[in-house]
């Protein structure tokens, strides 16, 4: 008994000094990114750097506004395109697809995952941007370009956390509603569905975080334009691009300003991480709740 209380013992400590040091990492790199940033912040002002339409650090303009729409658009188009298929795919292996089809997808699913951003961003490059160059017009560099390719990476992930989500609903509710005469889609829309939506919610929201942080596959088919789009077919810049591009040669001001940048991205995904805790615990009492 003493060999096992001491166990657990160290087993329990172990995993709190692992979330501590966890909780410390993610401190420190804030810290260190908002004292990088601190002295654009302090010169240029923060408001004036988040709505600064123009970016030009030659001129010392550091507005990074249009390229926070740039990410936004993109990564809000990739989530229309890819959280419809993702979910009809979680609900199909899920509940409807026998055990041969549920065996070959699941493999097919997580070799996606598997493939390295050069490679997406690559096949982008040279199949998808001459056909939107030849369908649609334009350079074939644009939002919309940038969005699918993100949709097809952001497809595994919201596809494997979505079907463990509904995997996690109790099989009574199920039985209950079978019970009650509903049919199989009844069932999966009425009761499977809202029963799982927190864990769909959290699917989504790293999904955003994957394309939204995504840098190497849109800095190859976006186009790196700082500019407010007109039309999802026109070039953008993202935050994470606007980073990669030019920390390589940045200093002084420039330099700090492309911490800024990353500040600002931090900002947008604690937002997101918020929204989705809320929806989470909005949905999980009112599930708890006798809801359903």
């Amino acid at each position: 008994m003493n060999r096992e209380k001491i166990n657990e013992f160290l087993i329990e400590k172990g995993l709190f000094i692992t979330a501590i040091f966890s909780i410390i990492i993610i401190f420190t790199i804030l810290i260190f990114i908002v004292m990088e940033a601190l002295p654009a912040f302090q010169e240029y002002g923060f408001f004036r750097f988040m709505f600064g339409m123009e970016w030009s650090p030659n001129d010392d303009n550091f507005g990074v506004f249009t390229m926070i729409l740039g990410s936004i658009f993109v990564t809000f188009l990739a989530l229309m395109m890819a959280v419809p298929l993702s979910l009809l795919c979680a609900f199909f292996m899920e509940e409807i697809a026998p055990n041969k089809v549920k065996i070959f997808l699941k493999p097919v699913i997580q070799t996606l995952a598997g493939i390295p951003s050069v490679v997406y961003g690559f096949f982008g490059l040279t199949v998808l941007v001459p056909l939107v160059r030849e369908y649609f017009g334009g350079t074939g560099f644009s939002i919309f370009t940038a969005s699918l390719i993100l949709a097809v990476m952001i497809l595994p992930t919201i596809i494997s956390v979505s079907q463990d989500a509904i995997k996690s609903v109790p099989h009574d509710f199920k039985e209950a509603s079978f019970g009650l005469g509903s049919t199989n889609w009844q069932t999966i829309r009425l009761i499977i569905f809202p029963a799982a939506l927190p864990g769909i919610v959290t699917a989504i929201i790293l999904g955003i975080g994957r394309a939204i942080g995504e840098t190497l596959a849109v800095i190859m088919v976006a186009g790196n334009v700082v500019q407010i789009p007109g039309s999802i077919f026109d070039p953008v810049r993202t935050l994470t691009t606007n980073i990669a591009l030019e920390m390589g040669y940045a200093t002084g001001l420039h330099y700090n300003a492309l911490f800024g940048t990353a500040v600002i991205l931090f900002i947008i995904i604690i937002i997101l991480l918020i929204i989705a805790n809320y929806i989470q615990n909005k949905h999980g009492m009112d599930i708890g709740g006798g809801t359903l």
